[in-house]
């Protein structure tokens, strides 16, 4: 098969690869749109450590399964795999399970490829009137609804359903998404970058801004730099939830003497559970997360390309969707 290997720090190449060989209770998935997540972009820029070069990246996808009783079924695929036995899995927390592994993280090759494997359980039946593009939105929207509804459960009800969400990228307008839909009556999106901002506004109708500005009951770091953790503490009102869920730099940032003094609630959110997964891709596929339109579709074959756009802060759109030549 083709695929789009990561080589080294800030290279991408595109080439042939073994065929993945599906394990007991696995599925091999003919891959027809994945998304380009921030972690792609961490491992690419050399900053993951547990994503180590040569690694097919990529986790974020949709496509059909290739055989057995339900070949040709198009699916969406939720990437974490987890051992379904231990504590946290019997107690419904996947996302917290201590041997979970993911695809495009060894010992898990990822689906910027054209065939990808991945547990039968893991799979998503997509309808047939949504697209296979909009469909492989499912896993990071995911992200955004498992934190969204952490943060509903956090919230004293006496509270208004405002929040604020720090970053316009996939994440952010997935948490945004998530809090509208769970009746959410105002949401704003603070993204920095101009084009971005712009296209928010223009295609996705987000109300948005450049600085954060006021305090808000529920406040979404979806960068997790020190930068916006910092603004993340200080605009929570007090009693309020800052839900974390960016992965751009370890350490800093936190105002812990405002937080402790005002009872602020610090959550940080990983990933999703299979129930938020499966709740998310009903919400899609019933329209109540909007028109799911704000991608960029491009070939796989272009992929190294498109890092280089997303790096140079070229693109308008939050994902980018690529598409594996047949």
């Amino acid at each position: 098969m083709k695929a789009l290997v990561y080589t080294d720090v800030k290279a991408l190449s595109y080439e042939e690869t073994r065929d993945p060989t599906p394990q007991l209770g696995e599925a091999l998935i003919r891959v027809e749109s994945v998304g380009i997540c921030g972690s792609d972009m961490h491992a690419y820029l050399g900053h993951d450590n547990r994503r180590p070069a040569p690694l097919i990246l990529g986790h974020e996808a949709a496509g059909t399964i290739v055989d057995g009783p339900r070949a040709s079924e198009r699916v969406t695929i939720n990437p974490l795999v987890n051992c379904g036995a231990c504590p946290a899995c019997v107690s419904g927390r996947e996302n917290l399970c201590p041997t979970r592994q993911i695809i495009s993280m060894p010992p898990r090759e990822g689906a910027f490829a054209q065939l990808v494997r991945i547990p039968e359980a893991n799979l998503v039946t997509v309808p047939d009137d949504v697209s296979l593009a909009k469909a492989a939105l499912a896993e990071p929207i995911a992200v955004g609804w498992h934190a969204a509804r952490l943060g509903v459960e956090a919230l004293h009800p006496s509270e208004p359903r405002q929040a604020l969400v720090i970053g316009g990228g996939a994440i952010g307008v997935a948490a945004a998404l998530s809090l509208q839909a769970m009746d959410f009556e105002e949401v704003v999106i603070v993204e920095r970058n101009d084009i971005r901002r712009e296209y928010l506004a223009a295609t996705c109708g987000m109300q948005v801004a450049k600085e954060v500005q006021g305090e808000f009951p529920v406040v979404v770091d979806a960068v997790g730099f020190a930068a916006t953790r910092a603004a993340a503490s200080a605009a929570a009102k007090p009693g309020g939830v800052v839900l974390h869920i960016g992965l751009g730099e370890d350490t800093g940032g936190l105002d812990v003497r405002r937080m402790t003094l005002q009872e602020i609630t610090f959550i940080g959110t990983y990933t999703y559970t299979a129930q938020d997964f499966r709740d998310t891709a009903a919400a899609m596929f019933e329209g109540r997360l909007g028109a799911l339109d704000w991608v960029e579709s491009r070939p796989l074959s272009d992929g190294a390309h498109a890092f280089e756009d997303i790096l140079a802060g070229r693109v308008a759109a939050p994902k980018i969707i690529l598409k594996p030549d047949a």
